[in-house]
């Protein structure tokens, strides 16, 4: 069996809820955090697509300002199109287009930056363009890159890899807000079980991880090390036992999560969930 990382973060964040949903089946009703979040994948999916396209198109010296009006040409093309795919989901949520436009657009400006700004520093230290530029640049930075391992029993797709000449560095972009200090229990074990993907993927040691909180603009490092890693192999067992067994978690002790959380009704309705429990186990 593999799972996805990101049920080992389901995990910590409650377990009686992993269950839920991964076991008896219970879904979340659409919310407008899940359909911004399906827009933001796509989107950054695309603009993986385009970087090639962009740096060969670059063939002689532009300042900052013209390559993030190149990059920003391009993105803009790309929110708009992601935009108008997930209309029906848009519209089935009552939300307004126009202000989906407008909470996504900041995450979309600081990518075209960012990027932008890779971009041009590469160039004008290698004073290289074009072809040369892009097969030259490090580090390229590749978005939604999908990894999975039979060894490790995972599988994901990692927001941001930076890929190096002698290593590749995993990035977590996050909504919401940061911690006072280093990263939140679950965003720090998604980091590691990709890292851990990475190296087999790639035969080479990841050292470090990054958490980028997009709101606060705010990127954490995380050092790997092998506690980390042995972290990782426990929770998985934990998740696999949860899914192959018939055992429901107790409840969250945190009552904040459970108060926003979308499948809390079910949750504690006893007779639902008895019935649930019975279906399942009758097929054991």
């Amino acid at each position: 069996m593999k799972i996805s990382v990101a049920l080992l973060s389901s995990y910590l964040y409650c377990s009686r809820k992993l269950f839920l949903e991964q076991v008896l089946k219970l879904k979340e009703p659409p919310k407008e955090s899940l359909a911004l979040g399906t827009i933001r994948h796509q989107i950054y999916d695309h603009i993986n697509k385009k970087e090639k396209e962009i740096a060969v198109s670059i063939t002689k010296k532009e300042s900052l300002e013209s390559i993030q009006n190149l990059y920003r040409q391009q993105y803009l093309g790309i929110l708009r199109e992601a935009i108008l795919r997930n209309k029906k989901s848009i519209n089935g949520l009552n939300l307004n287009i126009l202000g989906i436009y407008k909470k996504i657009f900041p995450y979309v400006e600081e990518e075209c930056l960012m990027r932008a700004s890779n971009i041009f520093s590469f160039m004008e230290s290698n004073n290289v363009f074009g072809e040369e530029l892009w097969e030259k640049l490090t580090p390229k930075i590749m978005s939604e890159m999908k990894v999975d391992s039979e060894k490790l029993r995972l599988k994901g797709v990692i927001d941001q890899v930076y890929a190096y000449e002698s290593c590749h560095v995993p990035f977590e972009l996050k909504t919401g807000s940061a911690p006072s200090a280093g990263v939140w229990p679950s965003h720090r074990i998604q980091v590691v079980a990709y890292s851990l993907l990475l190296e087999e993927k790639f035969g080479r040691q990841i050292k470090e991880g990054f958490v980028f909180y997009l709101d606060s603009k705010e990127k954490r490092r995380i050092a790997i090390n092998p506690f980390m890693k042995d972290e990782v192999t426990q929770i998985t067992d934990k998740v696999v036992s949860i899914l192959e067994g018939k055992e429901l978690p107790d409840f969250c002790v945190n009552k904040n999560k459970c108060k926003s959380c979308g499948i809390r009704q079910s949750c504690y309705n006893e007779n639902e969930i008895s019935g649930l429990l019975s279906v399942i186990k009758s097929f054991t």
